[in-house]
């Protein structure tokens, strides 16, 4: 199979974020011979390139959405062991002591009374009441979530990974090519 022509492209599998599949180049002087490509390495290998690039914009994306969530999947799991203390102090006269994280690395002792709601931070500076039951529902719907999105990004990954591998092969196979045709060029040459 020839590989770049865009009928090629549209029929490529691409992944769940819909990033296109790199074609494996296994015929190089067909593939060179192809009217886009004109026999012009130079041209194939600058579009080969930014093809690179793009994969690897993705991959550092996708690698910033990991790190996120691998963030937030230990602080959901903190907040629901939380939930379950509270839901089995909350039919006690007594209050309990535990500590609160202020921010990195800062704690705050405090003295919790029973009680049935519980604020939760859902981002950007927006704190909402919930039952203990609600938020319950919420925060492991939100650790359901967060688990599965980790699961697909690295996925996702993966196949990046496998593009970027199949797309810096293609480069090195044209590069050859063009290094043979140009020292055949040169011994047809006459010397002088």
């Amino acid at each position: 199979m020839s590989a770049g022509t865009e009928k090629e492209k549209e029929g490529a599998p691409k992944n769940s974020l819909g990033i296109p599949a790199a074609i494996f180049v296994e015929d190089v002087e067909s593939f060179m011979r192809e009217e886009e490509n004109q026999e012009n390495a130079e041209l194939v290998l600058r579009r080969l390139d930014e093809q690179h690039s793009k994969y690897k914009f993705m991959e550092m994306n996708l690698l910033r959405k990991k790190k996120t969530l691998k963030r937030q999947i230990p602080d959901i799991k903190t907040s629901l062991d939380m939930l379950k203390l509270i839901n089995t102090k909350k039919d006690n006269e007594d209050t309990f002591d535990t500590q609160f994280m202020v921010c990195d690395d800062l704690y705050i002792k405090a003295k919790v009374p029973p009680t049935n709601k519980v604020g939760l931070w859902l981002g950007a500076n927006v704190m909402l009441e919930y039952s203990l039951k609600d938020a319950e529902g919420l925060l492991t719907k939100n650790l359901q979530t967060a688990t599965k999105n980790l699961s697909q990004l690295e996925d996702d990954l993966d196949f990046l990974r496998d593009q970027l591998t199949t797309t810096e092969v293609n480069m090195a196979r044209v590069y050859n090519w063009d290094v043979k045709r140009r020292a055949a060029e040169k011994e047809k040459q006459p010397t002088l």
